[in-house]
């Protein structure tokens, strides 16, 4: 008898040394939850709970009816790369060229892009932990081999002093993120420029993550790698998205600056990928840059709010600590004093929280931090006072 077809896949060896996302496990699980009638609260969501704003949706629409439906260059449209570049030179005072831009499909394809376009099998890649769970898949994904720095220390806020103890002769790149998803902490400008002094003397190269770039909250600083000086940039590479700052998590349209020759070959990678991000997307990212910004301030006011008002809570549960996050839309407390014969690590808190207390939480474990959980504040004031009464209440059983 023939087998099963299914009996004769085998996966690559690329593949197969990968993780699947933890993240997009926490957001599959409140779905079927919902779908299933349960009353769920979801803090896993890893995007604004706001609407795309008008503005930018109008955009979308006049392209559509102008016919802008075609393919485009792989790098993106002239408006689209005139907008990014604008962008850098009236915040940051930097000027790129075009040759030195390109648009993606998504932040996280700028990232790969970079990745797989200059990592060679054995290629160290430093990664501070806690690290975006896709960081270390895309190393392994290239067959590099990710290191990473413990920063727990110093209170998950990364320093020169940590990155030069990680760096060995296989060192080749580093990748940052701040402000940190999960963690939200912020790497303060001048830590920055000493981290990247360091490099630059190494010959290493840098991806600055900068996905929640303008999500910082004051004292912190909005802070670019682009503001740096030239001589800092010379193996730089900044990942940029649209995602976040303008609510646009299902358009796909994100962005990269990288020196020349990086750009090139991270256009044969994507030219043979996705070929092109969306077209109507790249119209809709143009009004972004270019359009009114009261969209943002107005988002990053409800999340100023949110984040005061969710910490307090969460330090009113026994057991649970957290760091405060400078940036992004995340809080990531630890629940180790939590911890013990009935929920032994921080996924068995999750997963006895969601079956238990139907709550949506994502476990630190996948982004390095084993015993911390990321809790998304990127919902409404009516579901953060909900969901923290079912975590202290599950906490509570959990101490009796």
């Amino acid at each position: 008898m023939a087998k099963p077809a299914a009996s004769l896949f085998q996966v690559s060896d690329n593949v197969a040394k990968m993780q699947a996302s933890s993240t997009l496990a926490a957001m599959q699980a409140a779905d079927a939850m919902r779908a299933a009638g349960v009353n769920v609260v979801d803090f896993g969501a890893g995007e604004p709970d706001f609407d795309t704003p008008e503005n930018i949706k109008r955009a979308a629409e006049t392209a559509m009816r102008a016919g802008k439906t075609k393919y485009t260059p792989t790098a993106g449209t002239r408006d689209v790369l005139d907008a990014i570049i604008k962008f850098y030179e009236r915040e940051f005072g930097m000027a790129y060229d075009r040759t030195e831009v390109m648009a993606t499909s998504g932040g996280k394809q700028a990232i790969f892009n970079a990745v797989v376009s200059l990592i060679n099998p054995g290629d160290e890649v430093l990664l501070a932990k806690p690290y975006w769970v896709t960081f270390p898949e895309i190393i392994v994904f290239a067959r590099g081999t990710p290191i990473f720095i413990e920063t727990e220390e110093t209170g998950f806020v990364l320093s020169a002093e940590q990155v030069e103890r990680a760096i060995t002769p296989r060192t080749k790149l580093i990748i940052l993120n701040s402000p940190c998803n999960p963690s939200g902490r912020v790497i303060p400008p001048a830590e920055f420029r000493r981290i990247m002094e360091l490099l630059a003397d190494r010959d290493i190269y840098v991806i600055s993550d900068e996905c929640y770039l303008r999500f910082v909250y004051p004292p912190a600083e909005v802070f670019s790698a682009a503001s740096l000086p030239t001589e800092l940039r010379g193996r730089l590479c900044i990942a940029g998205s649209f995602s976040k700052t303008y609510a646009m998590t299902g358009w796909r349209v994100g962005y990269a600056l990288t020196p020349r020759e990086w750009t090139g070959a991270m256009l044969k990678v994507q030219g043979h990928s996705t070929s092109n991000a969306n077209s109507i997307a790249q119209s809709a990212a143009v009004e972004a840059l270019n359009g009114p910004q009261d969209s943002v301030a107005a988002m990053l006011a409800e999340y100023t709010a949110r984040r005061a008002w969710l910490l307090n809570a969460l330090r009113e549960i026994p057991g649970l600590s957290c760091n405060e996050p400078e940036g992004a839309f995340y809080a990531f407390p630890s629940v180790r004093e939590c911890l013990g014969s009935a929920a032994k690590t921080s996924a068995d808190f999750a997963q006895r929280l969601l079956e238990e207390e139907q709550t949506v939480v994502t476990d630190g474990a996948g982004f390095g931090a084993d015993g911390y959980l990321r809790i998304s504040y990127a919902t409404s004031m009516e579901q953060l006072r909900e969901g923290v009464t079912r975590i202290k209440r599950f906490v509570e059983r959990l101490h009796t």
